[in-house]
Order: C-alpha cells, then sequence, then structure tokens
C-alpha cells in the first residue's frame, strides 16, 4: 500500500468511466452508516451459525463451501473484458485485502476461539475500532478528531462492558485449554489486526473498483488459497451428519458473509474515513449477543444492556454528519 497518498488524491484510472451518481450512489453516499451497520449485523449474527457449522465439519472444509457459494453467485461478474481492465497495482491490492481480510482472519478467528474463552477473545475484538485508527492515522495519514477519538472510547467500552459482563459459560475449561489460552489470545489479536488491514485497504480500493467487482475478486482469490486446506477438510466431513438445514445454513452464510456484507460495506466505506468506519465494526459481538437472545434464548442481563447503550451511542455519534461537512460522492461504476 502507498502510505504518501490520500483517499482525496488517488489518481484516477484512466480506463474508469465517469458516469453520473445513480439513485443508488446516491442512497449510500446520503446513507453510509446504514450500509456499514447492517454489513457488520451480517457478520456478527454468523458468529452464531459459523459455530454450529464447525462443530459438524471442519473449519477448512467450511470456510471452503463459503468461497464456493460466494463464487457461484458472482460468477457474472468474472468477465474477461473486465477483468483485464483492473491494473496490476489494484491485483495487488486485491490480494493483501483477500489474504488478511477473508482468509487470514477466518482462520486465525476460529482457531483462536477454539483454544481461548469467547470472554477473551470478545474483549481483544473490542480493540478493533482503535486498530482501525491506528492504522488510518499510520497509512491513509487521517488524524482523528476529537468526535472520531470519542465515538471509539465509547464503542470500545461498550464491547469491553458486553464480553465482561458474559462470562466465560463459552470458554473451554482444564488445564490443557489453560494452558493454550495465551495462543489462542495471540490468534484472535493475529485476526484484529487483520480485519484493520482489511478496512484500510478497502477505503483505497473503493474509490478506484465497484463494490461487487471487489467482492467478486477477493472471493475468487480467497477460493483459489482456500483450496488446499479446503479439500483436505472436505474429506473429513461426515456427509451423512448434514441435515437439510446445516446446507441452509452453509448457503445463507456463504450469501450473507461473502456477498451481502462484503457488498454493503464497500458501498458504505466510500463515503466515511476509514476511522469512522472501524467504528462500526463494534456491531460484531452486538449482533453476535442480539442473536443470542432472539433465537437462542439467552438472556439480557443489565450489564449488557448498558454495554449495549454505548455501543450504540458510539455509532450514532459517529453517523452524525459533522457541521459544514459535504460528503464526496464517487462516481459510479458499478
Amino acid at each position: 500500500m502507498n502510505s504518501t497518498s490520500t483517499p482525496q488524491t488517488t489518481r484516477p484510472n484512466p480506463t474508469a468511466t465517469h458516469a453520473a451518481p445513480t439513485g443508488t450512489d446516491r442512497l449510500f453516499a446520503r446513507f453510509p452508516s446504514f450500509a456499514l451497520a447492517l454489513a457488520m449485523t451480517f457478520v456478527g449474527t454468523n458468529v452464531g451459525i459459523g459455530k454450529t457449522m464447525v462443530a459438524v465439519m471442519p473449519v477448512a472444509a467450511f470456510a471452503l463451501w463459503r468461497f464456493v457459494i460466494a463464487i457461484i453467485a458472482l460468477a457474472p461478474r468474472y468477465r474477461p473484458s473486465s477483468m483485464r481492465r483492473v491494473t496490476r497495482s489494484q491485483w495487488g491490492h486485491l490480494f493483501v485485502q483477500t489474504f488478511f481480510g477473508t482468509f487470514l482472519f477466518t482462520l486465525l478467528m476460529l482457531y483462536g476461539v477454539r483454544m481461548t474463552t469467547a470472554t477473551a477473545a470478545g474483549v481483544i475484538t473490542a480493540t478493533l475500532p482503535a486498530c482501525v485508527a491506528l492504522l488510518s492515522w499510520a497509512v491513509l495519514r487521517e488524524h482523528p478528531s476529537r468526535r472520531t477519538l470519542i465515538s471509539i472510547g465509547l464503542a470500545i467500552a461498550g464491547v469491553a462492558l458486553l464480553n465482561a459482563s458474559r462470562g466465560d459459560a463459552h470458554g473451554a475449561g482444564g488445564a490443557d485449554a489453560t494452558s493454550g489460552a495465551w495462543l489462542g489470545n495471540a490468534l484472535v489479536l493475529g485476526a484484529v489486526v487483520c480485519e484493520a488491514i482489511y478496512v484500510i485497504v478497502s477505503k483505497r480500493l473503493a474509490a478506484e473498483l465497484s463494490a461487487i467487482d471487489i467482492c467478486a475478486y477477493t472471493h475468487l482469490i480467497g477460493g483459489a488459497l482456500m483450496l488446499p486446506l479446503g479439500i483436505v477438510g472436505l474429506m473429513a466431513v461426515d456427509y451423512s451428519a448434514l441435515t437439510p438445514g446445516h446446507w441452509a445454513l452453509i448457503v445463507w452464510y456463504g450469501l450473507a458473509a461473502s456477498v451481502f456484507s462484503f457488498f454493503l460495506w464497500m458501498r458504505g466505506i466510500r463515503h466515511v474515513s476509514a476511522q469512522l468506519a472501524g467504528v462500526f465494526t463494534a456491531m460484531v459481538p452486538v449482533a453476535a449477543t442480539a442473536y443470542g437472545v432472539i433465537f437462542l434464548g439467552e438472556r439480557l442481563s443489565v450489564a449488557q444492556g448498558s454495554a449495549l447503550a454505548l455501543t450504540v451511542a458510539g455509532i450514532v455519534l459517529a453517523a452524525l454528519p459533522s457541521a459544514g461537512s459535504r460528503k464526496t460522492l464517487l462516481p459510479a461504476r458499478d
């Protein structure tokens, strides 16, 4: 990534067409916070689905199915004429985003949660907005405003309180789990860094390529990266134990995690700074908790309700327009 440039000074692609903004583009420009929050809500609710599925098939096999479903759904975007217009530099950024944001993040997070408690993993994940702000300052030269710092602080405080109040009912116990907890924590922290890199790179690519094409190309690359591990995992699956409900969850996970959330995120991040976009990642544990309360019958304590209020306050503060600010509407390329 070229750390000397900024999103405002991105060199235009000579092959890009500068069509007038469409109604959809104007909608995303007016309500980018809704797109970002909804994208992270999909990610959060998929946490429960992922836990259900890795109990009946290896992580790599489940991850490969995600990419296969995404590639099938996005097949119309793989036109050779369009792919030839992507520059070598853009392919490089696409690879970096895929490697860190989809491939490595998925493996580190799933294997990390297996080795540490859910509480520890959640608290570590709560540092994501701060990690995004730090990287956006270092890479994109986005100096955080006072409001951004406050919103990040509220989001971190809310998610930390949320996860601290959950206890470790879902954590592993025993001497073996305790001895390996430090490694699990390190893996989760690595996943957080990978996700922060994804946010930064997606901010750059959103100014150059259409959201749906970025989604298609990254999952094509991700499928190729996951294929060697996934094939081994597929051979270890007990297919007789998979019910129609399991297959429905696999299909939904592939579409929601790889297509819906990805597309919404890439469209929303065009119109906000990477720092403010990072705040919306706090919706992941919030949505995961809400999913547990609504669908799994879990109870919401006072502490958890307070945590949700803090996190939502941070997100609302981040979404409010600044006085005299104007959103830049990028040319439509979809």
